[in-house]
C-alpha cells in the first residue's frame, strides 16, 4: 500500500454517536471496522483508529525487537 493511503474496509459509526474500532486484518492486509471485521483469530485491536490499525504490525514488530532485547539483558544477568 503507498504511504500516506490508508485501505478502510467499511466505515461505519456506531449508533451512540462514536466512531467505531478499527481492527488491522492479517488474512486481508487492510483495515477493517466492527460493521464488517474478520474473525477474531485474524485481526489485531481494536484500535481507536483506522492509522493505529494499519500501523498494528509495526507496533508488533517494535515490541517484539524490546522484549527480545528484554530477553537477552536479562540473560546476560544470569552468567
Amino acid at each position: 500500500m503507498a504511504a500516506g493511503l490508508i485501505a478502510v474496509h467499511s466505515d461505519h459509526m456506531s449508533d451512540d454517536g462514536r466512531g467505531g474500532q478499527y481492527y488491522w486484518c492479517t488474512r486481508h492486509h487492510r483495515v477493517e471496522t466492527d460493521a464488517d471485521v474478520c474473525p477474531a483469530k485474524h485481526v489485531l485491536g481494536p484500535y481507536a483508529s483506522a492509522a493505529d490499525a494499519e500501523n498494528a504490525l509495526q507496533r508488533v514488530q517494535q515490541r517484539n525487537e524490546a522484549w527480545e532485547a528484554e530477553d537477552a539483558r536479562w540473560a546476560g544477568e544470569g552468567s
